[in-house]
């Protein structure tokens, strides 16, 4: 059984939170460029700031954004390793809070109901899944304001792909009005209710330019991609062909009667990081 001090997973965790704010992943970087060419002057120029934001990001140390989020994190814990000392969960939360404190980045949580916010971005995020192997795997999302504009439904089995290409569609129309596009759409269909949301978070962690390996999948992806950018909001919402740079998707198996479907939503950020130990 390997064993890892939980001094080392709250110091990567907090070198995570601070990255992951400050850097814009690789693949959506390309996916800006990529999506230059079809764009009209005014979103090339939009898409152009976001570049320029972006590389200002990287080199003056400050976050992409102004709306640092919830720290939201996915941790792939190997059947043979051991962390010794704090809790993981405990562990991943005092990373997230130094990294959050060192990198001076905002801290955005508040109460649910006196909207009092405890100062230090507290509690992260942690969701835990068991895997083989021996190591541990950190995933990392930030999610701001825009994020929390995700949806989830039960809808009638009979509508099958359909109902679930209108929901997208629907869903990112109505979210437009309060997340900075170009954004990036998951989805996650079928299982159960509360794993279809899990699911649609999950989907967000793959990088844009990696294809889904279920064909199926790949091809619902593809269409959706091209239907939500026909709704025409285009980048930062000035109009144009870039309303969103990509949808990630997955799936599992659900009871007859019902057909689980979740939209997850990341804005123009995107922003994400991952550490294995």
């Amino acid at each position: 059984m390997r064993v890892i001090p939980s001094q080392s997973v709250e110091d990567a965790v907090a070198g995570l939170c601070v990255t992951a704010n400050r850097h814009l992943p690789p693949d959506v970087r390309r996916a800006f460029l990529h999506r230059q060419a079809a764009e009209s002057p005014l979103g090339r120029g939009a898409l152009r700031q976001l570049l320029d934001n972006a590389e200002l990001a990287g080199q003056l140390g400050l976050p992409l954004c102004q709306d640092c989020g919830l720290a939201v994190f996915f941790v792939e814990h190997g059947e043979d390793v051991r962390v010794e000392g704090l809790p993981v969960r405990e562990a991943v939360n005092r990373g997230m809070v130094r990294g959050y404190r060192e990198g001076y980045l905002r801290k955005s949580t508040c109460d649910p109901f006196t909207r009092d916010n405890p100062g230090d971005n507290s509690p992260a995020v942690v969701h835990f899944d068991m895997v083989p192997g021996d190591t541990l795997r950190i995933s990392m999302m930030v999610q701001g304001a825009s994020a929390e504009y995700s949806r989830a439904a039960m809808l009638d089995p009979a509508l099958g792909a359909e109902g679930v290409r209108e929901f997208v569609i629907r869903g990112v129309a109505e979210a437009c009005r309060g997340v900075c596009a170009p954004m990036v759409a998951g989805l996650g269909v079928g299982g159960s209710f509360e794993w279809a949301s899990l699911a649609a978070a999950r989907a967000l962690l793959r990088p844009l330019d990696r294809e889904n390996p279920d064909p199926f999948l790949a091809g619902l992806e593809e269409s959706l991609t091209q239907a939500v950018n026909r709704l025409g909001v285009g980048p930062l919402g000035l109009g144009g062909a870039t309303t969103c740079l990509g949808v990630s998707a997955l799936a599992a198996p659900c009871h007859p009667g019902t057909l689980p479907v979740a939209l997850a939503i990341q804005c123009h950020s995107a922003r994400r990081g991952q550490v294995t130990l």
